[in-house]
């Protein structure tokens, strides 16, 4: 899979990388062009909080409740719809543990499914698009860079990411890293 153009720094620390991601955002930078991949989670830090919002919990609750709408009258209208009047002995046509059951039994349905769905979307996952990487991240070191920079904006950035204090700063052109 092909490598995107990009160029990035890698950080041996959260605080320089934090400093990093605050001089590229300084720059105007957009954030969906920056880069930010580590080994470890740092939750205290704000860089790793650029994709944290999600809408994941109401989508689960709105999936479980038209799943259950859905469960209950599947049971009601299956019970009911039955073409001429049964003969149930004085009990109810209606009976309240099978509709119960089936109604809970889609109700969760609707919610983990809403859930996976939510997930994969807001993951963006299966991502086919080309990868930035270097396998110094699984050696701990901090990865914030920029996608697709202008060439007017190379060596500003470069020397934003140096400044910041990045132990190196590399770049990739189309395929081939430098």
């Amino acid at each position: 899979m092909p490598i995107p153009g990009a160029i990035y720094g890698l950080f041996s620390d959260p605080s320089s990388a934090e400093r990093g991601m605050d001089a590229l955002s300084r720059a105007g930078i957009r954030p969906d062009r920056i880069v930010v991949m580590s080994a470890e989670p740092f939750d205290e830090y704000s860089f790793s909080k650029m994709d944290e919002a999600t809408p994941m919990p109401w989508l689960a609750a709105i999936g479980g409740i038209v799943g259950g709408t859905c469960g209950f009258l599947l049971a009601r209208l299956t019970q009911e719809g039955y073409p001429f009047p049964l003969i149930t002995g004085g009990m109810p046509l209606l009976a309240a543990w099978p509709t119960g059951i089936v109604t809970y039994e889609l109700t969760m349905l609707g919610a983990v499914l809403t859930t996976v769905v939510t997930l994969l979307i807001t993951t963006r996952l299966p991502n086919w698009k080309p990868k930035l990487y270097d396998p110094e991240v699984a050696n701990g070191k901090i990865l914030i860079g920029v996608l697709e920079p202008s060439d007017a904006t190379r060596t500003e950035i470069e020397g934003r990411l140096l400044a910041a204090g990045a132990e190196q700063v590399k770049t990739t052109v189309g395929d081939v890293a430098s």
